[in-house]
């Protein structure tokens, strides 16, 4: 064999032997987690508001662990002590971000109590660290939960002594940092049983040959319109076409509101009934607030009968 030809076979090897090794590498990253791949995503969620030094101290403490990290606050002005109203922002958010987002949760009305201090994974691969107080529920029914685990690895948290009233700085922005930075979950502490985490008492919207039963949940951000939980999906079982106006009661108040696709689509400061961007039925006053011309407070049952032939 000539040499010309030996040298093209070497050359052959060699090529082969760096695309193996291409290969092996591509396999080994794509088996890591999107966190441990880098640009690691936490999603920062309170109900502490921004008044004080609260929320500026937990991103340091995350900075300080996880340098490379982007935060994004989803926001910190959650009703305070209010669970609810932070699980029903937890399953508005999660869809929009990509697995491996890495969620810290603090609505804690019981910090410092027996209730657990947990890490889930969600069937999406998201992780949350939070207080097990039914924050997760609604993202569950949803979702589905992967797995649980409790948070007990004092390496994960900070401080000689931790607090009993900050678990946002002492406990979960530091874990929510660690698994930011690409740390196996499982080294938080042990697992436990998904069916034993808390769950919130959320009774669906129920449609029956009457009509569509459901709550106003909350008040939508500063505008004052009405969250309800009732589908946009449940509601057009009911037949009415947009333009109609639609009988509705709310508490123990009752009154007639037209269904139309947006605010404009009535004079101002008059009342509409409409299907928000999360999907559900929402009442709103073009340019004005629902809940204060009305003295609505969530929560509140609402009923729609079905409309009339």
């Amino acid at each position: 064999m000539s040499s010309r030809v030996r040298g093209r076979h070497r050359r052959s090897r060699y090529f082969s032997v760096f695309l193996l090794l291409i290969i092996c590498a591509g396999s080994r990253a794509a088996a890591q987690s999107p966190a441990a791949r880098g640009n690691p995503t936490i999603v920062f969620m309170t109900d502490f508001g921004t008044v004080d030094d609260s929320v500026a101290i937990c991103r340091g403490v995350m900075y300080s662990i996880a340098p490379d990290v982007r935060i994004v606050d989803l926001t910190h002005q959650v009703t305070p002590f209010s669970i609810r109203d932070g699980a029903r922002f937890l399953y508005g958010a999660t869809p929009y971000y990509p697995a491996g987002t890495i969620f810290v949760v603090v609505v804690d009305p019981t910090v410092g109590s027996t209730r657990k201090a947990v890490v889930v994974k969600s069937r999406r691969g998201q992780y949350f660290a939070l207080p097990d107080n039914g924050l997760m529920t609604m993202v569950e029914d949803r979702d589905g939960i992967e797995g649980a685990r409790e948070i007990t690895n004092r390496d994960w948290m900070i401080g000689a002594a931790l607090s009993s009233t900050f678990h946002g700085r002492d406990i979960f922005s530091p874990v929510g940092a660690h698994l930011a930075r690409g740390e196996d979950w499982a080294g938080v502490g042990p697992e436990i049983e998904v069916s034993k985490l808390v769950r919130l008492d959320i009774a669906p919207a129920k449609l029956d040959e009457h009509g569509l039963g459901g709550e106003v949940i909350a008040t939508d951000g500063p505008f004052g319109n009405l969250v309800t939980n009732i589908s946009a999906d449940d509601f057009l079982k009911l037949g009415y076409p947009r333009g109609q106006t639609v009988h509705i009661s709310i508490g123990k108040s009752e009154m007639d509101v037209p269904f139309v696709r947006t605010f404009s689509d009535v004079p101002l400061n008059q009342p509409l009934l409409y299907v928000d961007s999360r999907g559900h039925l929402g009442l709103a006053v073009n340019q004005g607030s629902f809940a204060a011309t009305y003295g609505v407070r969530p929560p509140v049952a609402i009923f729609i009968p079905r409309a009339k032939n």
